[in-house]
Formats: structure tokens, sequence, C-alpha cells
């Protein structure tokens, strides 16, 4: 008999190789950028020249001074964390970013980390289900307990949301902590077995799946302290 779980009504963002995805889209996304921000600065241009170059200046200045604010925002903030290029990309992938302040910017990193850990509890229930037909009780036991603690890391990041939004920031620190240590449940879990063996793929989105919470530690630590309530 197969057994199944039931998947979390989340819209994954792209699949779990997200990191690689985003680290190859980086190496093309400046040129891109530059290449849409020409397009709409030439439309502006020729709809505007004959008879608002005071306007078409006033707009100009805002829209780049928007976009180099946001970029900068970004560039200074991932400077701080651990895994800078994983933050640039990141945050860059989500266009909300360049008008998003330092909290946004860290709900931006848990929305990734939601749709993350949602992939990974994905693959490990189609693991269980190709497991159904084999008598190897203790991987499904297993397999059973690792999906359960990716959807827990899921809800907690969920509930860092809630906290920040409720501005309750040392609770929303302890929740994204909470994520990023379930995964270790997993691999201990395999631990105990010694006929089993903690899957390489396993061990890379494990990987993958922390430094995405370290980048939102990260971020989530230069909040001003004086948005911070005592």
């Amino acid at each position: 008999m197969l057994i199944a779980i039931n998947e979390p009504n989340i819209n994954a963002e792209g699949s779990i190789r997200h990191l690689e995805w985003l680290e190859e889209r980086e190496r093309f996304l400046p040129f891109s950028s530059k290449i849409s921000l020409a397009f709409l600065l030439l439309c502006l241009l020729f709809l505007m020249a004959d008879h608002s170059a005071p306007l078409l200046a006033v707009v100009l200045f805002l829209l780049c001074s928007t976009l180099n604010a946001g970029d900068d925002l970004i560039e200074s903030t991932c400077k701080a964390t651990k895994f800078h290029d994983l933050c640039v990309s990141s945050l860059r992938s989500d266009p909300s970013s360049s008008q998003a302040d330092m909290k946004g910017l860290t709900i931006i990193m848990l929305n990734i980390g939601i749709a993350n850990a949602s992939e990974t509890y994905s693959y490990l229930s189609s693991q269980l289900l190709r497991s159904g037909g084999s008598s190897d009780g203790v991987l499904k036991k297993v397999l059973k307990l690792c999906a359960e603690k990716y959807s827990s890391a899921k809800d907690s990041l969920q509930s860092a949301i809630q906290d920040l939004s409720a501005e309750n920031y040392d609770y929303a620190s302890v929740h994204i902590l909470a994520a990023a240590d379930y995964p270790n449940v997993c691999r201990n879990s395999f631990r105990r077995y010694p006929g089993l063996s903690y899957p390489s793929e396993l061990g890379r989105r494990e990987s993958g799946f922390q430094r995405i919470c370290d980048v939102a530690l990260g971020i989530l630590d230069l909040v001003p302290v004086d948005v911070i309530r005592t």
C-alpha cells in the first residue's frame, strides 16, 4: 500500500534548484535591467520630447533615483550577510525589492525560504511514495519524519513573517532559527539507523535552505534600532 503525505497548499516559486537558478540569473540580470531601463527612457523621450521637457527631466530623475536607491540598499544589506551573492540574486529576483525597506527585504527572503522548504517537502513526499512497495519500514518512517520537519520549517518561516508584520522581531528571529534547525532533525534521524545513509541530494537541499535562513537572519539584524519596539 502506498503511503502518501498531503502536500501543503503552497505555490512554490521554481524548483528546488532555486539557488543555482538564482546564481545563473544574476549573471544576466544587470544587463537585462539596463536594457529595460533604456527602452523605458526611449519611450518617454519619444512621447514627451516635443512639449514636456521639464516634466521629462523630473520623471527621469525620479525613476533613476528610485532604481539606484533600491540597488544600493540591496548591495549594502547583502554585504553584511554571510552569503552575499545568494542574498543579492535572491532579492533582485523579486521586483518589489526595489521599493522595500529592511523589513520588506527580510520578508522577501523568508518567502523564498518557504518556497524552498515546500519544494523539499514535495521531493520527500515523492520519495515516500516510491518506497510504498518496499519492505523497509525504517526508511518509510525516516522519510515521513523528514517531510514533516520540512513542513514544520515552512510553518516557522510563515510565523516569522507574521512576527515581522507585528514588529515582534525577537520572535521572528526565534522562528527563523527554529526553521533552520528542523533539517538537522531529518539528518540525525538517518544517522540513528546504521543501515541508512543520508542522501547527498537531501544534504544539498538542507544546506541551501539553511543558507537562505542565514541570509534572512542577517538582514533582520540590520533592521534599524529605532524601529524595534522596546
